[in-house]
């Protein structure tokens, strides 16, 4: 106790308990939480006979005790309890000895705890040995009247089972002739849930004091890795906030508490704040020691080229375009100036990726980046180029051979380099892809491999990656397919998982959110409730303007609107086509199709359909190719050629029964059987009945599909040929009851307008 470390306990930066400079010039100073930790420590080292597991546990919680902030003592005890209640009562007992005792027991304490670990390698090498030397060092230096005021505190902390005042306290705090009423130091008890020790990072309004160094790190790095890896695990953002600003009261130069800020500000999407912070994190950055070169590559001109670099990047997340390309070309200039090729190629990745967003071909750029990036061993980078290719391409009509050879080769890459969040990219885009393509079942294999996949990532915080983009796509991707087989109470509970697991605060949750709305909204469209659809609309359209203009048409063409819709569908489609989305432009081509059979006849549709039929087919989009087909062969059917119509719809009969929703599988089938009777009508007599008999059989088949996926509207058509098929086989019990069916189906169904005769 011989001397008193000046830049902390008698700071002249410090007013009104306020530091204005960096007060983490020491690493750790002692506090009555660290005591009970020591004491700890202590308790493990004399108590030799100890179960097992017992120890295992304690072993594995010493280090978070270290490095989290200080809990209260009912925490603590709480946190050990849940390990080994025999040492509870052991470190409870040791504490209130000195609590309860004088001022001797404490020094006594601090006298004896070296002599349990001197004979131990561990004393000198281990981070607990670095933790009691430093916890040793740090009490040594107090003087007299600091350790009473530690004594002090201890005895509050024991008998109020609250969290003490610091230790870091004004000078006139330390007298030992301080008069003032000792009541006046004690802080007032503060409602806290006993929570466990990774979530006790928030302390009370009344406690709020400075953290050491190596609680601020820990609670920053830690709070960084969960905004990474499971952000529903990490601190809401009104609490992250306020946990950072305190930590920028008492310093307000710390970078790294800045940056945290900035993606804490990015979850909520305020631009203000998290420019604020960027620019901030960067200016404290260079204006820290150890950057004074202009140009080297960690001084000063280093980090103005990477600020510049992450101001572009925030603003391309934001949409503000203009100011991004702006950002982005002085970043480029600067770090042309440095020769600095590894910013130059993080630049030219975020230029191909700006062009894409505003809509225009990079693929060019991308192909450039991709080289550059190869041939400075930038492997992330490179995969990332790879990858964008893939899109580009599948966009585009490539084979799916070449895209995925092409992913396979940046697989072998990202195994052998561990580069975990680009397997779960590249699973990702190739469930994507198989989707595109209409192979569902293939799909459903990727996104399985994928959520079930152990991560590379080093599991810290008892986090497991999956809260990741990836993991959302792959789980919305889950949820459709599911809703297409009408399985809704499998899609319930994949929705109930996305919403824990990516909140709605999140970056990610307009994934889920945009998935959940189509699935209700295709819902309600397959039941015929068009008033519950109206609402999915708007919805949709918030979140997606392409989609929900879409489904504001498929709504309108329902309810008969057929005027409306046709506005909507031809401003979509010029969208479609500056935008150069293919799936979107054949998908409003059959819609107008539809609409061209209501109002100026079968024969004007064929052109839309002809022309769908050759995108989707160039390509390679089987499930719009598949269903383009369906669309021909009911328009030739309508126009009075049975034979063909059937023969088309046998040639894609099997590809939809693999991979097609039930809504589709129903559909072909029942288009199958309006062919068979078509055909069984000019049929001969002794052919006419077996035709008219496997007309049944598929009618059956089809109300099968439809019947899973409660389509009321569907099996009322379906009752209706039944019956028809029924009379004419002369089954009259299975006409009636089938015409029984149809009629309870008319009476609660409203008339749509829309019937067998002229719909698909």
């Amino acid at each position: 106790m011989a001397s008193v470390h000046e830049s902390l306990y008698f700071n002249p930066m410090m007013t009104n308990g306020v530091v204005h400079a960096n007060i983490f010039g020491i690493k750790d100073w002692v506090t009555p939480y660290k005591i009970a930790v020591l004491a700890l420590l202590y308790e493990m080292s004399t108590t030799k006979p100890m179960a097992l597991l017992d120890r295992r546990r304690l072993n594995k919680l010493i280090l978070p005790l270290q490095q989290g902030a200080d809990l209260t003592l009912e925490q603590f005890v709480k946190i050990v309890e849940e390990c080994c209640l025999r040492m509870v009562n052991a470190v409870k007992l040791r504490l209130f000895l000195m609590a309860d005792g004088e001022l001797q027991d404490m020094e006594h304490f601090f006298t004896i705890l070296p002599n349990a670990f001197s004979d131990s390698e561990a004393f000198k090498t281990s981070v607990v040995g670095l933790f009691m030397r430093q916890m040793l060092l740090a009490y040594n230096k107090l003087s007299f009247s600091q350790v009473y005021k530690l004594y002090k505190s201890l005895q509050q902390y024991c008998h109020r089972g609250n969290q003490p005042e610091l230790s870091a306290l004004p000078a006139e705090d330390m007298e030992l002739t301080n008069t003032e009423d000792p009541s006046a130091d004690r802080i007032d008890k503060d409602e806290l849930d006993t929570i466990s020790l990774h979530q006790s990072e928030l302390r009370s309004d009344e406690t709020q004091g400075p953290l050491s160094q190596k609680q601020a790190e820990y609670f920053l790095a830690r709070q960084a890795y969960l905004l990474k890896n499971d952000e529903n695990k990490a601190m809401s953002p009104a609490k992250l906030q306020d946990e950072l600003n305190n930590i920028l009261k008492f310093n307000p130069d710390f970078a790294e508490a800045h940056y945290l800020s900035y993606l804490n500000s990015m979850r909520v999407q305020d631009i203000f704040i998290s420019t604020h912070s960027l620019l901030h994190y960067f200016d404290r950055l260079i204006l820290s020691g150890g950057e004074g070169k202009s140009n080297g590559d960690e001084g000063y001109g280093r980090s103005l080229r990477y600020a510049v670099l992450n101001l572009a990047t925030l603003h391309c997340r934001f949409g503000h375009y203009q100011q991004a390309d702006l950002a982005l070309q002085e970043a480029i200039r600067i770090a042309q100036e440095a020769n600095d090729h590894v910013c130059l190629q993080h630049c030219l990745s975020w230029l191909y990726t700006l062009e894409q967003m505003k809509g225009s071909d990079s693929v060019v750029l991308t192909e450039d980046s991709v080289k550059i990036a190869a041939h400075f061993c930038l492997p992330y980078l490179a995969s990332l180029g790879i990858q964008s290719l893939v899109q580009q391409g599948a966009k585009q009509g490539m084979p799916a051979n070449k895209l995925l050879d092409a992913l396979r080769g940046t697989d072998i890459m990202h195994w052998k380099q561990s580069l975990s969040e680009l397997i779960e990219i590249s699973l990702a885009q190739t469930t994507s892809i198989w989707r595109m393509y209409g192979k569902s079942t293939m799909a459903r294999q990727q996104a399985q491999l994928l959520l079930n996949m152990n991560s590379l990532e080093p599991v810290n915080f008892s986090v497991q990656q999956n809260n990741t983009e990836a993991f959302a796509v792959a789980l919305c991707h889950l949820a459709e397919l599911h809703a297409e087989q009408g399985l809704y109470a499998v899609v319930k509970d994949i929705m109930k998982h996305l919403k824990q697991q990516f909140p709605p605060h999140t970056q990610h949750a307009k994934l889920w959110m945009l998935c959940d709305l189509k699935i209700q909204f295709e819902k309600a469209m397959n039941d015929g409730k068009y008033h519950l659809a109206e609402p999915h609309v708007t919805a949709i359209s918030a979140l997606n303007s392409t989609e929900g203009l879409y489904r504001k048409a498929q709504l309108l063409k329902a309810l008969n609107q057929t005027s409306e819709a046709s506005k909507i569908l031809q401003q979509l489609q010029q969208q479609c086509e500056k935008s150069k989305n293919t799936e979107m432009i054949i998908r409003v081509m059959l819609a107008s199709a539809e609409l061209h059979w209501d109002s100026s006849g079968f024969a004007s549709a064929l052109p839309l359909l002809l022309q769908a039929l050759a995108l989707s087919r160039q390509h390679n989009l089987q499930s719009l190719t598949s269903e383009t087909v369906l669309h021909l062969a009911f328009t030739q059917l309508m126009l009075g050629i049975p034979e063909q119509a059937l023969a088309l719809v046998q040639d894609v009969l099997e590809s939809v029964l693999a991979h097609g929703s039930l809504i589709d599988k129903g559909r072909a089938l029942l288009l199958a059987a309006r062919c068979q009777m078509a055909l069984a009508g000019s049929a001969a007599q002794e052919h006419r009945l077996t035709a008219l008999e496997q007309a049944v059989h598929t009618l059956d088949e089809a109300a099968v599909y439809f019947s899973r996926l409660d389509c009321k509207e569907r099996m009322r058509d379906i009752h209706y040929l039944q019956a028809r098929l029924h009379h004419t086989l002369g089954n009259v019990s299975q006409r009636n009851k089938c015409a029984m069916l149809f009629r309870l189906l008319d009476q609660e169904l409203p008339s749509s307008g829309m019937t067998v005769v002229n719909r698909l």
